[in-house]
C-alpha cells in the first residue's frame, strides 16, 4: 500500500448508557468530568486503548503496546519488548502498526548502540529522564486524538450492590460492591492526520494503516464488552481528506457541531433524545469545497442531523462531494 499523501481530519461521536467510559484511578475510579462545565472527559489514552485492542485482538495486526506478561506473571517493560524486536528502530516501526500511528520515543544506548521504545502515550512526560548515556528521540505520531468531551452536561450516579462471595473466611455473608456511572454521555472525539510527520520522520504510514485506525475506532468502541464499558454504540464518523499539498485543514471539527435537544441536559438517556446541529460543519466544509479531496462517512441509523433547522439526511447534503461509505 502506499504511504499517505492527504492529511485528513477524523470527527467520531459515540454514545454511552449506564456505564463508565473513561474511570479516574487517582478518584476512586469515578468517571472523569471537567468540575467547571460538568461535561464528560475521555482520554485520548483511552481512545487509543480501543484502537489497540481492537487491531490485535481482531485484524491480527502487532502492537506494541500490549500489556503483555512474561512467564513469571510480571507484566512486560518497554525494553521486553523492544528486544523481542531486536532493539531495532525500523523493525519496530514497520512492524507495529500503533507505533506508526500514535509515535514513540526511542532512547538509544551510546555505549552498546542499542536501541529501545519507549510509549509515547503513557510515557511521554518522562521521555528526557532517560539513563545517561542515552540519547533520546522522539517520534511524533501522524495521529493526534484530543481529549473526547460529552456534549452535554452529565450527572455521576453512585450504584451500590452486593456479591454472593464473602470477603474473608468465616463471613457468613457476601461484600458491597460500588461504583459510579454516567446515565448517558454523547461524546465527540477530533482527531488529525499529518501526513508531513509521517514523511519527515520516515515513518511509512500507509492508505491501509489509516483505514484499519478508523476500523479500530468505530468497532473497537462497540466491541469493548466489559463491565464498565459495555453499552458504547458509535453513532457517527467522518473523515474529511484535503488535497495533496494544500498543508490545510478547517481545524476544530468538534466544536463545528451542536446539540439540539428540547430536554436538560442531565436528562438526556437516549440517541433520540437530541439531533445534531451540524450548520457550521457543512458550511466549512462548503467554504473550503476547493481544498478537499474526498469525504468519508458512516452514522448509525438511530442518529438525526440538522442543517439550518432542518432535518436533513448527511449522505444528501454532501453529495456534491467526492462522498464515500466506510464499510466496516
Amino acid at each position: 500500500m502506499p504511504e499517505i499523501k492527504n492529511r485528513s481530519e477524523i470527527l467520531f461521536l459515540y454514545d454511552t448508557t449506564d456505564m463508565n467510559p473513561n474511570g479516574d484511578p487517582v478518584d476512586e475510579n469515578k468517571p472523569r468530568i471537567d468540575e467547571e462545565t460538568g461535561i464528560n472527559i475521555v482520554t485520548d489514552v483511552r481512545i487509543k486503548r480501543s484502537i489497540r485492542d481492537y487491531l490485535y485482538e481482531y485484524k491480527k495486526q502487532e502492537i506494541f503496546v500490549r500489556g503483555d506478561k512474561n512467564t513469571d506473571g510480571t507484566v512486560k517493560t518497554k525494553d521486553d519488548r523492544s528486544k523481542e524486536f531486536n532493539n531495532n528502530k525500523e523493525e519496530i516501526i514497520n512492524k507495529c502498526i500503533d507505533i506508526r500511528l500514535f509515535g514513540a520515543t526511542i532512547a538509544i544506548s551510546s555505549k552498546k548502540e542499542k536501541k529501545n521504545l519507549l510509549n509515547n502515550d503513557e510515557e511521554e512526560n518522562n521521555s528526557n529522564n532517560n539513563e545517561e548515556g542515552k540519547k533520546v528521540i522522539t517520534l511524533t505520531g501522524p495521529v493526534q486524538f484530543k481529549y473526547g468531551r460529552s456534549m452535554h452536561k452529565v450527572d455521576i450516579t453512585y450504584i451500590k450492590g452486593t456479591t454472593v462471595f464473602p470477603s474473608k473466611q468465616n463471613k457468613s455473608q457476601g461484600t458491597f460492591t460500588e461504583k459510579y456511572i454516567l446515565p448517558y454521555s454523547l461524546i465527540a472525539v477530533y482527531g488529525i492526520v499529518n501526513e508531513n510527520a509521517a514523511r519527515n520522520q520516515n515513518i511509512n504510514l500507509t492508505e491501509e494503516d489509516i483505514s484499519l485506525l478508523l476500523e479500530g475506532l468505530w468497532n473497537g468502541t462497540k466491541n469493548l464488552i466489559t463491565t464498565s464499558k459495555f453499552g458504547q454504540i458509535p453513532r457517527f464518523l467522518i473523515q474529511i481528506k484535503y488535497k495533496e499539498n494544500s498543508n490545510f485543514y478547517l481545524g476544530e471539527l468538534d466544536k463545528r457541531i451542536k446539540l439540539n435537544t428540547y430536554i436538560e441536559d442531565k436528562q438526556i438517556r437516549k440517541i433520540s433524545d437530541v439531533k445534531i446541529d451540524i450548520t457550521d460543519l457543512i458550511d466549512s466544509i462548503n467554504k473550503y469545497k476547493d481544498k478537499i479531496d474526498s469525504i468519508s462517512i458512516k452514522f448509525d441509523d438511530w442518529i438525526n442531523f440538522v442543517y439550518k433547522q432542518n432535518s436533513v439526511q448527511i449522505a444528501e447534503i454532501l453529495k456534491d462531494f467526492n462522498l464515500g461509505y466506510l464499510n466496516f
